[in-house]
């Protein structure tokens, strides 16, 4: 991936802003969609475009993330390059899809696998009855000014696995204990090998993980690429999830619907050369692709 998308997309998402939910009417406008899966006719084993024409438009659109419970739809946006990056929600009431909050980004997205709390970054909100609590902080061992979170998902168990800009581009583990968090730990070479490795997910019952790279044999930019759990607990080789899902351009922050059906992820759909006016979309493709990668025993 160039250098300066990289930068430029870990800056934004490192911008930490005060929650603000709109009331007002903002620059962003949907129509009212009705259907499971925000009204989309679901993919196959190529991915495809999410929502095209709604929610993947000519710009930039990032992070496409259903809550559990499959209700919310969260997605990152901006109208101009001069402002800030926002979050929009949907929610799904009487089969009927429509934005029901806007605010700031602080941190990609990410929902605890019983869609109770949603992560941020180094922050949280929880559930609060039909809305959301204000941002807490994940504590000192994850607010460290010298690491660069941009995103991190967290297991039924309770592990969280999370990247850092700052430092190399690498990803980092912390587990519970006996209910109490241990020190974040840097994954071995399977998963920090090449450049930008970033945007991890775990399964929620951690059976793989997928994060993004660019690895000598990808397609040319930044890849997705998926490591399965052993029966020793150690994480199996990387595999690159193939070109059903990467191309010659940048794919990135794949997330797996709650249902286990599907999976979300983005593409860069320009060329790499104008930083000021990216065109990013939102892709999905059947979650049957990671069967397909996991290695028969």
């Amino acid at each position: 991936m160039k250098a300066t998308t990289c930068l430029l997309l870990a800056f934004v998402i490192s911008i930490n802003t005060a929650f603000v939910q709109e009331n007002k009417e903002s620059d962003f406008n949907f129509p009212d969609i009705a259907g499971s899966y925000m009204g989309q006719k679901p993919p196959g084993m190529v991915a495809e475009p999410f929502a095209p024409g709604i929610i993947s438009k000519g710009g930039w659109e990032i992070e496409g993330v259903f809550a559990p419970g499959m209700k919310e739809f969260y997605f990152v946006t901006r109208s101009g390059k001069e402002k800030p990056s926002t979050v929009i929600g949907f929610r799904q009431q009487d089969n009927v899809w429509k934005k029901y909050i806007e605010f700031k980004r602080t941190g990609e997205i990410s929902f605890s696998p019983d869609g109770s709390r949603m992560h941020m970054a180094k922050g949280y909100k929880d559930r609060r009855g039909d809305g959301w609590s204000e941002r807490k902080n994940l504590g000192p061992m994850f607010n460290r000014e010298d690491w660069g979170i941009m995103r991190l998902t967290a297991s039924s168990k309770g592990t969280y696995v999370f990247d850092d800009y700052k430092n190399d581009d690498v990803i980092r583990i912390s587990t519970l204990k006996d209910g109490k968090r241990q020190e974040p730990k840097k994954m071995g070479p399977v998963v920090n090998t090449g450049k930008w490795t970033a945007h991890p997910f775990i399964a929620p019952d951690e059976s793989y993980l997928i994060w993004d790279s660019e690895r000598e044999g990808g397609y040319g930019d930044s890849d997705l690429y998926i490591s399965f759990r052993q029966k020793d607990d150690s994480w199996g080789p990387a595999i690159n999830m193939g070109d059903k899902v990467n191309s010659d351009k940048w794919e990135a922050f794949a997330s797996v619907t709650s249902d286990g059906k599907y999976m979300l992820f983005n593409r860069r759909i320009d060329d790499g050369s104008n930083n000021d006016n990216m065109n990013v979309d939102i892709y999905w493709v059947d979650a049957k692709v990671i069967e397909n990668l996991r290695p028969q025993h």
